[in-house]
């Protein structure tokens, strides 16, 4: 498949590719399937009062489901929980402007960056 620049450039740079040790101040949410294809890891960073100071990401996949680990990545550094709770797939999929085919790469980087959330906050109970 050919991508667009925008996911070209993404994924050929993957940044924020990685892992973080795990603590208490990190959540970690993974999704996906090996049988389909597409499977992400996304851990996420907080200091106290809960602003985004790393993440990381490993994507197994396509080009799309890699570009959309690493653009979101790049969206929710220096953001608080509370902004970053109301990313949708949408803001993904419009600014690499994926394919039709390829829309289910999007969704998932909103499912890990929601599994990512709920593990920091369940931390915190």
């Amino acid at each position: 498949m050919k991508y667009n620049r925008r996911v070209n450039k993404l994924f050929k740079k993957k940044e924020n590719a990685g892992s973080i040790k795990e603590s208490k101040m990190v959540g970690t949410g993974i999704v996906g399937s090996p049988a389909c294809g597409d499977v992400i890891k996304l851990q996420i960073l907080v200091n106290k009062k809960f602003v985004v100071k790393k993440a990381r990401f490993k994507t197994y996949g396509c080009g799309s489901a890699i570009a959309s680990s690493s653009y979101l990545t790049k969206i929710i550094i220096g953001k608080k929980i509370d902004y970053i709770k109301k990313i949708k797939n949408i803001d993904i999929l419009n600014y690499l402007k994926l394919p039709k085919i390829k829309i289910h790469c999007s969704v998932l980087a909103e499912q890990v960056l929601k599994k990512a959330i709920n593990n920091l906050l369940h931390k915190w109970k």
